[in-house]
């Protein structure tokens, strides 16, 4: 296949109604890797918001099973990409996300400020390390992809545009980014799990090669020490280069789901989407997540 066979085939497509394929193609296709890398982080810098990482850490959703959250987060998020929303598994992984949503009082700001992040950080990440940014249809579909997910979550008030969703996120970070105790108790176990993804020996440098990559407010929001700047451009150069090594390479012929992942872990011999993420337990406040014996499937 020629190298730009996924460019060429979503800008022949219309982002107006076309937004859930040309997605598609750029997550799973074009940049499988990329987009990963880039949405774990956009999930990252909300800890970094108190009102997210403090109720993250008093329920343990992404300390007590952190492996069990992030791949439950990321089951869930796929399917409305590889099958389109108005498909049952979709409908399904909606329905859950929400279920789980209602059992705490989050602001709509909050859902607001995660949803930008979606469009926002895989942007200006292949805008840096990609081998190629998105092109403006690509982007467009993005926004319309995130727009519909926020429609189906019963968010309001989001915003139509890219320049409105980085605005948004912009703005919001300014305003409320800050330290908590329990949200870095939350980045520190979400970077702990990533340190796992990867040979032993190599952890202490996926670790400083992580922070390498972070920007000096979401450092400053948890505290983190941040690496030397022979580190820091050290790390950027280097996918920085791999980005520029990945235009030689032909476009990929096979989509890349999320449970084809080797760091996918928690459910070896498969999965039922109406079983994943928490549930309530009766007569239990909180989050269940402590409880997962009580749990469906558990």
């Amino acid at each position: 296949m020629r190298r730009d066979h996924w460019k060429m085939r979503n800008d022949s497509l219309d982002p107006e109604t076309d937004f859930v394929e040309i997605y598609r193609n750029v997550v799973m296709y074009e940049f499988p890797w990329d987009m990963n890398q880039a949405l774990s982080f956009a999930l990252f810098r909300t800890y970094a918001v108190p009102g997210i990482g403090r109720l993250l850490d008093e329920t343990g959703a992404f300390t007590g099973q952190v492996q069990k959250r992030y791949d439950d987060t990321a089951l869930l998020l796929e399917p409305p990409t590889r099958v389109g929303f108005e498909h049952p598994e979709a409908k399904a992984a909606i329905r859950r996300i929400n279920a789980m949503h209602r059992a705490y009082d989050i602001p709509d700001h909050e859902f607001r400020y995660v949803l930008s992040t979606f469009v926002v950080v895989p942007k200006r990440w292949l805008d840096a390390y990609g081998k190629r940014p998105l092109t403006p249809t690509e982007l467009e579909a993005s926004v319309n992809y995130y727009r519909t997910l926020g429609r189906h979550m019963n968010i309001k008030d989001v915003p139509e545009t890219y320049a409105g969703f980085e605005e948004l996120m912009d703005s919001y970070e300014a305003e409320h980014f800050g330290y908590d105790e329990g949200a870095r108790r939350v980045a520190d176990a979400t970077l702990e799990l990533l340190l796992t993804f990867h040979p032993a020996f190599a952890a202490r440098g996926v670790e400083v090669f992580s922070r390498a990559l972070m920007d000096d407010p979401l450092l400053e929001a948890f505290r983190f020490t941040k690496p030397p700047a022979p580190v820091v451009a050290l790390s950027r150069g280097a996918l920085r280069a791999r980005g520029a090594l990945l235009r030689a390479f032909p476009a990929r012929r096979n989509g890349k789901r999320v449970e084809d992942l080797p760091w996918i872990r928690s459910y070896p011999d498969g999965y039922r989407i109406e079983e994943l993420g928490t549930f309530p337990v009766p007569g239990v406040a909180g989050c269940p997540v402590r409880h997962e014996e009580s749990a469906v499937g558990s």
